[in-house]
């Protein structure tokens, strides 16, 4: 299967997708022992790899194995449209158009407005047209202990401007053509969104979605209570939680710079990458979870907000009063925003 992956130009290695299938296991694990199913019976869930990470939908009240089926449709329709490695998919249309315009997809546009917009907003701090300087860094890949040298990061960075991304209609040109479009830090919210969208127009009550530790509820456990989501603590064991949220009918998505890393020289290098230095982001924090009614949001906010540090990020969210946030410093110390 082709690869969709975020801030990077190339698959996993194997270590990395066993780290991410015990991470989804226990998680849904943590989620199973707070729902008391056994009064309602059991759930149907249907899991499977997209997007460079596995994925588990969970149906507890409505729906059918036919439905589930549409949802993995529906992630290897958007793999196909978003995708960076994809031949053929949007992304990869515009990465190869050389400055020459691109009809696109509804969703795509959607999906790159979006991403557009948080671009603005942080005065690029969070950009799509990060795809260059991401795969220079290459995590993920197996060869990840390797830092790029210093002209190779300025090279990269010089072609990273959401300004050369210019939308007429439903046609995108790139008016650099060594300018690489990912869309990593925002487009499985999307798809979270989506999947839960489709759904509820299906009468499913109450669901929950992990597309690979973005978590999108719909509705309350079936007894009326609150699901139950555990924090994965940064760089402790899998089944170890920092903290636990009862939530209900809205998405979970964390940031953190325990996910894709490597220690080299006694130094830290993890996968959030800054605009502005080409090396990954020092903010003081390890980790940024968000809770929001759009998971499309909380996937860009809890970059951004991991790339701010908790100050300014708090700032930030003063403007969002329905989002909330939970920090992990790097200290381990837990704050919290718009609580």
């Amino acid at each position: 299967m082709d690869s969709f992956c975020f801030y990077s130009g190339s698959c996993s290695s194997p270590r990395y997708y066993l780290k991410i299938v015990l991470f989804v296991v226990m998680l849904c694990v943590l989620i199973l022992m707070g729902c008391g199913l056994s009064s309602w019976g059991e759930p149907l869930t249907a899991t499977d790899f997209y997007f460079d990470t596995v994925i588990s939908v969970t149906l507890y009240e409505g729906g059918s194995e036919e439905l589930l089926n549409q949802c993995m449709e529906l992630a290897g329709y958007y793999e196909d449209l978003l995708s960076t490695t994809v031949e053929g998919s949007d992304v990869w249309k515009l990465n190869h158009s050389m400055g020459e315009a691109v009809s696109v997809d509804e969703d795509t546009l959607i999906v790159l407005n979006t991403a557009l917009s948080y671009a603005r907003i942080s005065d690029g701090l969070v950009d799509p047209s990060i795809g260059g300087l991401s795969s220079l860094w290459n995590f993920g890949s197996g060869n990840e202990e390797i830092i790029p040298n210093e002209q190779d990061i300025a090279g990269a960075l010089s072609h990273v401007d959401y300004n050369a991304i210019v939308i007429e209609g439903s046609q995108v040109t790139v008016t650099d053509p060594e300018m690489q479009i990912d869309l990593g830090f925002i487009a499985k919210g999307f798809i979270g969104d989506k999947m839960k969208e489709l759904l509820s127009s299906k009468g499913v009550t109450s669901a929950l979605i992990n597309l690979g530790g973005n978590v999108v509820t719909l509705g309350n456990r079936p007894d009326g209570t609150t699901f139950r989501i555990g924090i994965q603590k940064p760089f402790a064991g899998v089944g170890s939680t920092a903290l636990t949220l009862d939530i209900s009918d809205i998405s979970v998505v964390s940031s953190g710079n325990y996910e894709r890393y490597f220690e080299k020289d006694g130094r830290l290098y993890h996968h959030i990458l800054s605009t502005k230095t080409g090396y990954p982001a020092e903010s003081g924090l390890s980790q940024v979870t968000i809770l929001s009614s759009h998971s499309i949001d909380g996937d860009a906010l809890s970059t951004l907000c991991f790339i701010l540090g908790y100050e300014k990020a708090a700032q930030l969210l003063e403007n969002y009063p329905d989002i909330q946030a939970v920090f992990i410093t790097e200290d381990g110390e837990i704050l919290y925003a718009n609580f």
